[in-house]
């Protein structure tokens, strides 16, 4: 059984349930002591092909994915053969496997790698150095790996990680710096920047610049900013709003800002399958609500058709502020 992510991750100062993270602080060493290790007895295989790896620091919720989807379309447009490279988070296939929309569902591929679909050419492999040589052998002239950051299998020619840049209401990006499970970081914040190229900080559509404290945590390392903007206004009427994302308290923020007449949310697990159960139990708290049911467009994926003639989509994109940076990145050899 999958579980929400815990908020209380995300307090600045880890004012916030002091006993849990202290019990789990010794976990939190051995996983972060098992990363380093990994990453240091790696051996990256070269695909033969630039790859571009978009990851985090934390554990979800930064928005890795809908950048992913702005650097692909971004090298699409310049005539480049970019495929994406993804594990397949909730699915079954462990891969290599080329998604095929028309015959796979979220629970084979998962929801984002069926999502991206419609992007680019999308490669399921938990070895990610085997979709990477299945991405070139088919015709790729350049990957864009999602996630993948603490990965060692592939060498990577451009590293990028992204940072959820809302710091309002005393949230910070990464929490105490608390590793997991005591905290959201995959590995303490110095190891994992070391390693980057690039930080791209991802603000919410109404904030305007980022937390110049949040910036000076980066040092010299280059700096991209951009913002989550929805792709078009909330749908009309009361909505009762659902999201199994990293962050879902992000999205009902996000759509109260965009004027969404939100009368219910409902936070879910991130990745896991949406049962009949939970949905039978939206629709009918949604119905006593006079409502209509609404949900992102990650969790959209994983529904069945049925569902998904009776659940609107929240799509949104990435804009980066300085697209001439962006550009200047992407012109890879």
């Amino acid at each position: 059984m999958k579980l929400a992510t815990p908020r209380w991750w995300y307090l600045r100062e880890g004012r916030s349930m002091p006993i849990t993270r202290a019990a789990l602080t010794p976990v939190s060493w051995i996983w972060a002591w098992a990363t380093a290790r990994r990453i240091a007895r790696g051996r990256p295989l070269d695909p033969g092909v630039p790859v571009i790896c978009v990851g985090n620091l934390t554990v979800g919720g930064a928005g890795k994915t809908p950048v992913v989807r702005e650097i692909v379309r971004l090298l699409v447009a310049d005539g480049r053969a970019a495929h994406i490279l993804t594990r397949g988070h909730g699915g079954r296939l462990t891969g290599p496997v080329r998604v095929d929309p028309a015959s796979h569902t979220a629970a084979d591929v998962g929801d984002e790698a069926l999502m991206m679909a419609s992007d680019a050419p999308v490669w399921v492999s938990r070895d990610r150095a085997a979709g990477a040589r299945a991405a070139a052998g088919a015709g790729a002239e350049v990957i864009v790996m999602d996630d993948g950051h603490q990965n060692p299998s592939v060498r990577k020619t451009l590293s990028l990680i992204v940072v959820d840049g809302e710091t309002r209401d005393d949230e910070w990006p990464f929490g105490d710096g608390a590793v997991f499970p005591a905290g959201p970081m995959r590995e303490p914040l110095g190891a994992g920047l070391a390693r980057a190229d690039v930080v791209v900080v991802l603000l919410p559509a109404d904030l305007d610049a980022p937390d110049p404290d949040l910036l000076a945590l980066f040092g010299d390392k280059p700096i991209l900013v951009a913002h989550l903007r929805p792709t078009a206004v909330p749908p009309p009427g009361p909505q009762l709003a659902f999201a199994g994302i990293g962050k879902p308290w992000k999205m009902e923020r996000a759509l109260l800002a965009a004027g969404c007449d939100l009368v219910d949310f409902a936070p879910l697990p991130d990745h896991a399958p949406i049962t009949e159960a939970t949905l039978g139990f939206l629709a009918k708290r949604a119905a006593a609500l006079g409502a209509s049911l609404l949900t992102s467009e990650k969790d959209w994926a994983r529904l069945g058709p049925q569902w998904r003639a009776r659940v609107a989509a929240w799509t949104v994109s990435v804009v980066f502020e300085d697209l001439a940076a962006v550009g200047r990145l992407l012109s890879l050899p």
